[in-house]
C-alpha cells in the first residue's frame, strides 16, 4: 500500500494543496507537548478528502471517464468527487443524505455535479447507490474503501512527516478509516517509532469498538455533532489495515468536540469542522497523553453557519 500511496503524492503534484502546519504556543502550555497542526482545512474542498477522490479519479480508464462516477457522501468527499469531476472532465452523481450540511450540497452542486437526496432513516445510502447502478453503469468510488482512495489520503501524513521531523505520536480522525489507516500506512513506514492513534466520537465508536475486539461493528447514522463521522463502519479495506497499522483509537464526548472547535476558532482563528477537531479534543480532554512532538490532522474545515454559531455560543 505504501507504494500506492507514494505513487499518488506524485499524481497528486501540481493538484492537490500542500497544507500548512501550524502551532500554537497556548496549545502547547495546556497539553504539555509540542503540538503540530497538519491543517487539511486549507486543501482544495476544504478537507483531506480531494486527495483520495483525485488521485481515484484519475486513474480511471477512458471509458469509465465516459460514462461517469457516483458515489455516496455526507458532504466532504461528495464535492471532492464533484471537483475532480469538473477538472478531469467526468459527470458525477453524488447520494447525500437529507440531513447533510447544506454548505457541502450547496458546494457539490457548485462544482457540477448532480445530487441526488435519501432519507438515511428509511435506506442506507449503499443500498440506494445499489439500486441506481442497475439502472446506469456508473464507476462507484466509495468515501474511503477503495485502494486509490486510501493511497490518497495517505499522503497527508507524507507531507507531515517532510515538515516536521521526529513525530513520536499522530492522531487521526476516524470515520471510515481512510485517512486513519491511510496515514498508519505512511507513518510506519518513514517514521516506524512513532505511534498512530485514531480519534473517534463516544456516539460514533464503531471504529473503536471494531479495533479493540478484532471484529467489525456498525454503527447506524450515529448522533454525533461530528457528521463525518457518520460512517456505518470500517471498510473490507480499512478494517485490516487499521488493525495492523494503528498503535489504539480512543473516543471523545460531544462536550469535548465543541470544547475543541471553540479553541480552534478563539485562540487559533482557525476554522475546523467537528470531524476534523477530534485530535484536538482527545488532547484537550485529556483521553490522549501527548508525545513530546504531537502530531495532529485537522481533517476539514466545512461547517454551515447554523452549527458553527451553535458551537461558538455553547458554553462548556
Amino acid at each position: 500500500m505504501f507504494d500506492k500511496i507514494k505513487a499518488a503524492a506524485k499524481i497528486l503534484e501540481g493538484q492537490a494543496n500542500i497544507t500548512p502546519v501550524m502551532t500554537s504556543r497556548t496549545l502547547n502550555d495546556l497539553v504539555g507537548s509540542q503540538v503540530f497542526l497538519k491543517c487539511e482545512n486549507y486543501q482544495r474542498v476544504g478537507a483531506f478528502k480531494f486527495r483520495g477522490a483525485f488521485n481515484a479519479m484519475s486513474q480511471l480508464t477512458e471509458e469509465e471517464k465516459r460514462v461517469g462516477v457516483i458515489t455516496y457522501s455526507s458532504g466532504n468527499h461528495g464535492q471532492a468527487i464533484a471537483l475532480a469531476g469538473k477538472l478531469l472532465n467526468v459527470q458525477t452523481t453524488i447520494i447525500m443524505p437529507g440531513n447533510a450540511p447544506v454548505t457541502k450540497r450547496k458546494a457539490t452542486e457548485g462544482y457540477g455535479a448532480t445530487v441526488l437526496e435519501f432519507d438515511p432513516e428509511k435506506t442506507t445510502r449503499e443500498d440506494f447507490a445499489k439500486a441506481l447502478l442497475e439502472e446506469k453503469p456508473l464507476t462507484l468510488i466509495p468515501p474511503y474503501d477503495h485502494e486509490n482512495v486510501i493511497a490518497g489520503q495517505g499522503t497527508v501524513a507524507i507531507e507531515l512527516h517532510k515538515q516536521i521531523t521526529g513525530l513520536d505520536l499522530i492522531l487521526a480522525p476516524c470515520g471510515g478509516g481512510g485517512l486513519l489507516s491511510g496515514t498508519a500506512v505512511s507513518t510506519k513506514n518513514i517514521n516506524p517509532k512513532c505511534k498512530v492513534i485514531g480519534i473517534e466520537p463516544e456516539l460514533a465508536d464503531d471504529a473503536t469498538k471494531s479495533f479493540r475486539t478484532k471484529t467489525l461493528h456498525t454503527a447506524k447514522n450515529p448522533p454525533t455533532i461530528a457528521d463525518g463521522t457518520r460512517t456505518p463502519s470500517l471498510g473490507k479495506l480499512t478494517f485490516p489495515l487499521v488493525l495492523d497499522y494503528v498503535d489504539d483509537m480512543q473516543t471523545v464526548t460531544e462536550k469535548a468536540i465543541i470544547k475543541a472547535v471553540q479553541f480552534l476558532f478563539y485562540r487559533m482563528k482557525l476554522v475546523v469542522e467537528p470531524s476534523g477537531a477530534l485530535g484536538v479534543a482527545a488532547l484537550l480532554s485529556d483521553i490522549v497523553k501527548p508525545g513530546s512532538k504531537t502530531g495532529i490532522i485537522l481533517s476539514g474545515g466545512n461547517i454551515d453557519s447554523k452549527t458553527m454559531t451553535m458551537i461558538l455560543e455553547h458554553r462548556v
